[in-house]
């Protein structure tokens, strides 16, 4: 049973959203995966922050129009799905990470913003630090100065404690 013209409005809406609000837009072909890899590969792309979706290609080249993804709408033959995510690299590194371990999914394209993307780039996308890792790289330096900076100022007093004692115990 096909979907009902309310339920194709309410998916072109949808998908139209995705494409107005995520910053990159991963396309694959899933032939020959199972319900249970499907979830693991949408349980993946949850963990890094992004989604999976399994759409009608003609669907989602209603909804792309207008949008800055449209020139990726020729992806969308045979069996397609999109990773998308607000994150730069998420959906890149799930999809990509995902096919690696599972031939069946094959990247087929996407688009980061305005620019299109191969297979090639969305590898390389796939190999940079997400948008939370590079944070907490960044936490991690400015905290890592000012507890040199203690360590080096104590280090006087301790070394003074120290030859206190070691005098101390040669008097004795």
């Amino acid at each position: 049973m096909g979907m009902s013209r309310t339920e194709k409005e309410t998916e072109v809406k949808a998908l139209n959203e995705r494409f107005a609000n995520d910053e990159l837009v991963v396309v694959t072909q899933y032939s020959g995966l199972t319900v249970k890899e499907m979830s693991n590969l949408r349980a993946k792309l949850r963990e890094q922050g992004a989604q999976y979706k399994v759409t009608k290609n003609s669907l989602a080249k209603i909804a792309i129009k207008g949008t800055r993804f449209e020139p990726i709408s020729d992806l969308f033959t045979g069996p397609t799905g999109m990773a998308t995510s607000t994150d730069p690299v998420a959906a890149a590194k799930g999809a990509y990470d995902f096919a690696k371990t599972n031939d069946k999914l094959i990247i087929v394209g996407g688009a980061l913003g305005d620019k299109i993307l191969d297979e090639a780039a969305i590898k390389e996308l796939a190999s940079l630090p997400s948008v939370d890792e590079i944070r907490s790289k960044l936490v991690g330096l400015l905290v890592a100065a000012p507890t040199k900076l203690v360590g080096l100022l104590q280090a006087p007093a301790r070394d003074m404690v120290g030859v206190t004692k070691a005098y101390g115990e040669k008097s004795e």
